[in-house]
């Protein structure tokens, strides 16, 4: 069968009202299941298409890796937030499509031979990953561990520090000179009339 590609948008978006709809039926008819924790897969299985979509179209649909990365690991995020219930680890999580981008670049490159870009995509992976790690730490150290009081009283200390020091009250060793006369030179200029 072929597929007509102006028609490739209207198929994608068809079966995706498909399997929703199945979905919400399915929700009416089996209250056994919990679909306050699978909904975080219809965003998963959505970036998953993309990825279908890039193997059946052939190297030159290898971009398709990068919005299915993206899509479904921001899917796999919500799915880790709905389990654990730590929605408030959304103020650094954002960093990992960062990461994400990278990875779909690796894929691309990867899938249509490019080396250039599979380096690419793993230097955008590891810039991510810092700012993960770096805003993992900033925000979990500071609003999430009420426990924790080192790292406030560490901030309290530091601008102690600061405000003594650059007002003069914590003893800053002052060096005094000796004046020296203002004389004047041949080459001032004279005073305004």
């Amino acid at each position: 069968m072929q597929i007509n590609r102006s028609n490739t948008g209207a198929l994608i978006v068809g079966t995706l009202l498909i399997v929703f709809g199945l979905m919400a039926l399915a929700g009416r008819f089996f209250s056994f299941v919990d679909w306050d924790f699978i909904w975080p897969f219809a965003i998963i299985g959505f970036g998953a298409l993309f990825f279908v979509a890039m193997f059946a179209g052939g190297k030159g649909t290898a971009a398709f890796a990068i919005p299915g990365s993206i899509i479904g690991g921001i899917g796999l995020v919500l799915l880790f937030q709905n389990v654990t219930g730590h929605w408030e680890s959304m103020s650094y999580f954002w960093t990992l499509i960062i990461t994400f981008v990278g990875v779909g670049i690796y894929v691309m490159g990867w899938y249509g031979g490019d080396e250039s870009q599979k380096r690419s995509g793993w230097r955008v992976m590891k810039t991510g990953f810092i700012l993960f790690i770096i805003f993992g730490v900033f925000f979990e150290t500071i609003f999430s561990s009420y426990s924790n009081i080192l790292f406030p009283l560490l901030l309290i200390a530091l601008g102690a520090y600061l405000v003594l020091t650059r007002s003069g009250l914590l003893g800053a060793k002052k060096t005094h000179e000796p004046s020296k006369p203002i004389e004047p030179s041949d080459h001032s200029i004279p005073p305004a009339s």
